[in-house]
């Protein structure tokens, strides 16, 4: 049976902390943006698309074995060295026909292994895991509301399957217009999603925008345990009570001298 690994470091746990802050996002933007870019059999761009992103896990995964020199016996070791060996670009050799389902879905693993590693992420998800629960039955209520009042009158309502085509369009504020509710419920079904998708579109907003400010957030908290502290701060009080405390003790020890003078009498000189 093999020994268990040694526990990380606080500095190896710092380092990672930091690296992951700085390097969270491009592994993201690699995760996804090839699930819209990239195609082996057409495009420079695509394949340049495919080819970097497999770069990012490839430079992540050097820099956390270098933080970790043990990173690849471990379990997010052995997950990121697979992932990356499942997304290199094969299209790039000629005559290799591989299944690009199988590259995107393992980005994405890639995606889940962050969220599941990284405090941050974690919260992102979680506030997004609780949003996407709420627009969900939002979704799925309104959309069964406008079809029950809009299937009788209204052939764009056919199947529960347009009305929550209808919903989706509707929640996501693309708005195709391919499918149109008549009737007053209908409309106020549709209000509805539509406020929805814009807390949905905000939610989203906001938490990316606080998983994009990780890395200055922890770049701040450095500066500020090795910098000096600022006028004002609580070091200079501390700074200002002992030299106080100082000048108490020496004025103690003059009124001491001059008592021990007094009980000496009026013949004591000093």
């Amino acid at each position: 049976m093999a020994d268990p690994l040694p526990p990380l470091s606080p500095e190896q746990l710092h380092a990672r902390e930091r690296w992951q802050a700085r390097w969270n996002p491009p592994i993201i933007l690699a995760a996804l943006l090839p699930l819209f870019v990239t195609s082996p059999k057409h495009g420079w761009v695509e394949v340049a698309v495919g080819a970097g992103s497999w770069l990012v896990f490839v430079i992540d995964l050097v820099v956390q074995r270098r933080i970790v020199p043990d990173y690849l016996h471990r379990r997010n070791g052995k997950i990121d060295l697979g992932i990356i060996l499942l997304t290199f670009p094969y299209y790039l050799i000629p005559g290799f026909s591989g299944a690009s389902a199988v590259l995107l879905l393992a980005r994405l693993a890639r995606v889940v292994r962050l969220l599941l590693a990284t405090a941050g992420l974690r919260r992102f998800a979680a506030r997004l895991g609780k949003v996407a629960v709420v627009a969900a039955l939002v979704l799925l209520f309104a959309s069964l509301a406008a079809y029950h009042a809009e299937h009788p009158t209204n052939p764009e309502f056919a199947t529960v399957g347009d009305s929550l085509w209808w919903g989706i369009v509707t929640l996501t504020t693309v708005g195709y217009g391919d499918i149109v509710p008549h009737t007053a419920a209908g409309r106020f079904a549709g209000i509805v999603i539509m406020f929805t998708g814009i807390a949905v579109l905000g939610v989203l907003s906001g938490s990316l925008a606080s998983l994009f400010n990780l890395e200055q957030a922890s770049e701040d908290r450095d500066s500020k345990a090795g910098a000096p502290a600022e006028p004002g701060g609580a070091q200079p009080v501390y700074a200002e009570l002992a030299a106080l405390q100082a000048q108490l003790q020496a004025i103690q020890g003059r009124l001491g001298e001059l008592a021990e003078r007094t009980r000496g009498g009026p013949g004591d000189t000093g």
